[in-house]
């Protein structure tokens, strides 16, 4: 079933047939496509498109060009000024709309597109995202990028013009609960918008005559900061040990867990410090007593706020602490405590019975999303270790709950809780947490989210003896150097804020990634609550880390991190996490020096990767850097659109537009609800207002889903809206993903090319393309048009 079909079935529901409705890649990108452009700010422009003003002001923005800016309507509102005005669309066609920005602007607030007056997209991780959602960086120095939308089929079908509106808001925090905590105030003006166009390619080709930036040919290295931040970070981890040493209140878990990886670092107060260990039987004895009084604690720890998403750790922290200091404790388990309400019990007993508690739950209440299966599966297989250490005879075998970590990292299929007949199997008996090449699914590419480096690492360093180094679980270490190698093609060259070259990671086309443009300065793996950058680097000594590291090193970079990471936060997590940075630092410097850089890196050689289990492509041609995403948030049905991230040297695009999907149908559709926040679940918070979504109705397919795998229209699901084949033709890049294990597909070779010969990118082979060419099984085809 092609996505022409698809499209005029979907839009005969509307009451409209489309004979010449094609969505088929076409051919090269020309400027040929634009159907209309509207420079803001300049009046001979605004009165040819009807223009209306309702709370802009004109400015003189980047490379001195006009624009207009929207303004707050007032300290306390969340929603801001706006701008209409009508465009030309092709009656016939898929219309898209393209808006140029500053690279330079500095804000954080959004800006959501109206068609006929209905919102355009979700606000909140939607297929069809808001026009842009800033995030307070620079997104590119110097320069103007451009954004594309879809316009909905249904707003333009059998007209020439449409009314269009650009409306600001303030920011959003996405894991807000109540109002308050989730839409923010407009408080300062938006961004500038200098120009919107109007056009029917996928690919938005701006005139030739339009102002463009440069890239920096040679960014300057950062100088600063250096050394001394080695030193604040001792001093920061010196005070907070000293700090829980010396008081005398029981120690809630991260604080036992601190001290108990602090006794083994020589440069800290607490290295084979016996008030460590008594500091751990006090915090412990006073959580049993907690837990006989609320047992609600072993499956959460909403008893202290140092635990986010407590619900995912459980007890595990408190595991560490114990299996960590196994030794030294061993003296003073059998010694009677009081364990609330005047009951008396053996200490060795009641720890048991408590970790047992959190370990059970846990793997009886498991998360299917990988970075939260990891960091699950990690705590009760650590609850599990103390078990093991305190009272034998009630731990589940080594050989037993070592399989659900290989199960997280992707090792074994997933297969869900433990019920009292085995595995749930949610997902049937087939699923992993991460693809063959090693990316996380959930369910496509994820950018921050899938930087699962830190938990991989932990799950690795406590399969082994903490004063073994090197001495974990092999398969686990090859999956752990494995998933590195898969992030490293998602890093690009950039600058970081302040001008200087820095590699940043790629967000744009993740699934769970929004307001992240650009993503974070990020060369080996990214800084966490937990960890920082060089955790996975010193703990596998993989080259590709630390080559990855002596690049960060070179840039200058490395402190800057650690700098970052510790004024952001002083939470106590983020504390724990840069413990072991010293000597890992010192592990690291002795390595032999590489010169080896990041795929992505200036200088090195094309290549072009992809992912066919996520739907991902990450290519580097020339100075063309491309990232696709063809399987794109499609979480409940076939969507037919895919998420592009285009990087030149003079500006960068990015894009949802639609591609060709050919999947096996379920005979079932999903009908688009009139969601204008969330694109998932419930569709979230409602707004005030008479608001109402422009894809609002509209008919998407399911794909076939496998027996046994309980599944209704509406849900999330990881097969419901998974084509077998994705082709995309975005400017000269003509791409093809078979996502079938034993089919192969045709691509579809525009007309005008058939006789040329043209580079494939992934094999670096030149095609013929009057043969044809096949895409098969779990393959990628990239080829490069001929202009």
């Amino acid at each position: 079933m092609t996505l022409k079909n698809n499209c005029l079935f979907r839009f005969l529901i509307f009451g409209c047939i489309f004979a010449t409705l094609s969505l088929a890649p076409v051919s090269i990108v020309f400027a040929a496509s634009l159907l209309d452009d509207l420079q803001l700010g300049d009046s001979t422009s605004e009165q040819a498109h009807q223009f209306q003003d309702a709370g802009s002001e004109v400015i003189k923005g980047g490379l001195g060009e006009p624009a207009r800016h929207l303004l707050p309507l007032g300290s306390t509102d969340w929603e801001g000024g706006n701008v209409s005005f009508t465009m030309k669309v092709d009656p016939d066609k898929q219309n898209y709309f393209t808006v140029k920005l500053w690279g330079s602007d500095l804000n954080k607030d959004f800006l959501i597109l109206f068609c006929e007056g209905k919102q355009v997209g979700y606000r909140h991780l939607g297929d069809i995202d808001v026009l842009y959602s800033a995030n307070g960086e620079p997104p590119l120095n110097g320069r103007f990028f451009y954004i594309t939308t879809p316009v909905p089929l249904a707003m333009t079908t059998g007209k020439t013009e449409v009314n269009l509106q650009i409306r600001a808001t303030g920011p959003i925090w996405g894991y807000g609960q109540t109002w308050e905590q989730y839409q923010k105030p407009m408080t300062a003006p938006s961004c500038g918008i200098y120009r919107v166009y109007t056009h029917t390619d996928t690919c938005f080709v701006p005139p030739a005559d339009e102002k463009q930036g440069d890239a920096p040919v040679d960014p300057p290295m950062r100088q600063q900061p250096g050394e001394e931040v080695m030193t604040a970070l001792k001093n920061r981890v010196f005070k907070t040990i000293t700090h829980a040493l010396e008081d005398g209140n029981p120690l809630d878990q991260m604080q036992m867990e601190l001290l108990a990886k602090a006794y083994y670092v020589k440069w800290t107060p607490a290295y084979q410090n016996a008030a460590v260990v008594q500091a751990v039987i006090k915090g412990t004895d006073d959580y049993f007593r907690q837990y006989r009084n609320d047992p609600s604690i072993a499956q959460a720890d909403t008893h202290h706020s140092e635990v986010y998403n407590s619900e995912w750790l459980g007890l595990g922290p408190l595991g560490d602490a114990i299996q960590l200091l196994k030794k030294p404790l061993q003296a003073s388990l059998d010694e009677k405590i009081d364990g609330g309400s005047g009951s008396i019990l053996v200490r060795r007993d009641a720890w048991s019975e408590m970790l047992q508690a959190s370990r059970d739950w846990h793997r009886h209440n498991r998360r299917q999303y990988t970075n939260q299966s990891m960091i699950t599966d990690l705590y009760f297989y650590l609850d599990n270790l103390a078990i093991e250490a305190i009272d034998p005879a009630h731990a589940l075998p080594e050989d037993r709950i070592r399989h659900y970590l290989y199960q997280s990292v992707g090792i074994e299929p997933w297969l869900g809780s433990d019920t009292d007949n085995g595995p749930a199997k949610p997902l049937g008996e087939n699923y992993h947490e991460l693809t063959p090449k090693a990316l996380t699914k959930e369910l496509g590419f994820v950018g921050y989210y899938g930087e699962v480096l830190d938990w991989t690492t932990s799950i690795y360093l406590a399969t082994g003896d903490p004063k073994k180094p090197g001495s974990g679980d092999e398969k686990i270490k090859a999956q752990l150097i494995k998933i590195a190698q898969a992030r490293s093609y998602f890093r690009y060259p950039a600058v970081d804020d302040d001008g200087n070259r820095a590699m940043r990671a790629e967000t744009i086309v993740g699934w769970r990634d929004e307001g992240h443009y650009p993503g974070d300065v990020l060369y080996g793996e990214r800084p966490t609550w937990d960890a920082s950058v060089i955790y996975c680097a010193a703990a596998t000594l993989s080259h590709g880390l630390v080559s990855a590291f002596q690049q960060m090193v070179a840039d200058n970079q490395f402190f800057a991190s650690l700098n970052r990471q510790m004024q952001q936060s002083n939470n106590l997590r983020v504390t724990a996490g840069l413990l072991g940075v010293p000597d890992q630092y010192d592990i690291l410097k002795a390595q032999p020096e590489s010169k080896v850089r990041l795929p992505m890196a200036p200088g090195q050689p094309d290549f072009a990767w992809a992912d066919e289990e996520d739907g991902v492509l990450a290519l580097k041609h020339g100075e063309d850097i491309l990232y696709a995403s063809l399987y794109w948030r499609a979480r409940p049905a076939i969507n037919f659109l895919a998420r592009v991230h285009y990087i030149t040297p003079r500006f960068d695009r990015i894009a949802v537009v639609h591609d060709d999907i050919e999947f096996e149908p379920s005979g079932e559709f999903y009908s688009r609800p009139d969601w204008v926040n969330m694109g998932f679940g419930n569709g979230g918070l409602k707004y005030p207002g008479d608001l109402h979504s422009a894809e609002a109705d509209e008919q998407l397919p399911i794909a076939k889903y496998p027996d046994g795998v309980p599944f209704k229209p509406g849900e999330e699901n990881p097969y419901a809206g998974r084509g077998s084949f994705y082709q995309l033709q975005y400017g000269n890049y003509l791409i093809g993903m078979n996502f079938t294990k034993d089919k192969t597909y045709p691509l579809k070779i525009p007309d005008d090319q058939k006789s040329m010969s043209v580079p494939e990118l992934i094999s670096g082979r030149t095609m013929a393309l009057a043969n044809g060419v096949s895409v098969p099984p779990l393959s990628t085809v990239v080829l490069y048009l001929s202009k």
